[in-house]
């Protein structure tokens, strides 16, 4: 039977030090950045996704072991586990329980964002939602990113109001990662309808972050979104 040795020794094998670097700039593990001391394999999603299907059946208690990794690519590789394990079980609390209990762990963009739709989201959508509020006034980054990005499941299913009541709580936020994730998000309630788009930016946008700003407009006509970059010059 696989176990958690045998996906290291697989994943270890994949190592690839050129992109290992590249990897470590892109994800801004320097001093001071959003992910300092991350260390990182030089593994690719795909491989990352490969990993993690041959090793579907790993245990729930090895899954949590490995988000334990200061390894990029093992907390990667138990976040998919988590969310194939989250998809097949007939009780996906303690799942999400786990998740949000451990969310300082899933400290990076792709972590947050390969996951928070598909376990919190996917729970929440026909429940409660003031676990997301509460999220999107953390001190911790993640935690925020985490706030909205799991919305997307809600705007899939057409439903925007929690996305627009976060997006704006968090319109002031001084970080870049959470601008790209509002601006995205609000682009894709844009996406399903636009006029609700619109209603929120022009109650909003003279005040939003421009790179959120950018985001959200994305998919306007030239003429359009033209008009409201302009407009803040």
């Amino acid at each position: 039977m696989l176990n958690l040795s045998d996906l290291k020794k697989d994943l270890h094998k994949l190592a690839n030090t050129k992109r290992k670097k590249i990897l470590q700039n892109f994800f801004k593990t320097g001093p001071g950045q959003y992910g300092e001391g991350d260390v990182f394999l030089g593994v690719t999603v795909p491989q990352s996704r490969s990993i993690a299907k041959k090793y579907a059946d790993l245990s729930l208690d090895d899954t949590k072991r490995l988000l334990n990794s200061k390894i990029h690519e093992e907390r990667l590789v138990a976040i998919l586990l988590l969310v194939h394990k989250y998809q097949n079980s007939e009780d996906k609390k303690p799942i999400v329980d786990y998740y949000l209990k451990n969310s300082k762990k899933i400290n990076n963009w792709d972590l947050v964002d390969l996951s928070a739709p598909k376990i919190l989201g996917n729970f929440l959508l026909d429940k409660n939602k003031s676990i997301l509020y509460k999220l999107s006034k953390s001190k911790n980054l993640w935690e925020r990113r985490i706030s909205i990005i799991s919305t997307h499941t809600f705007i899939l299913n057409h439903r925007f109001s929690d996305t627009l009541k976060i997006s704006e709580i968090l319109l002031n936020d001084e970080h870049d990662l959470i601008h790209k994730a509002v601006g995205w998000m609000l682009r894709e309630v844009g996406k399903k309808d636009e006029k609700i788009l619109e209603r929120f930016l022009k109650k909003h946008y003279k005040k939003m972050p421009r790179t959120m700003l950018r985001y959200a407009i994305e998919k306007f006509p030239e003429k359009k979104r033209k008009s409201y970059l302009n407009d803040l010059i």
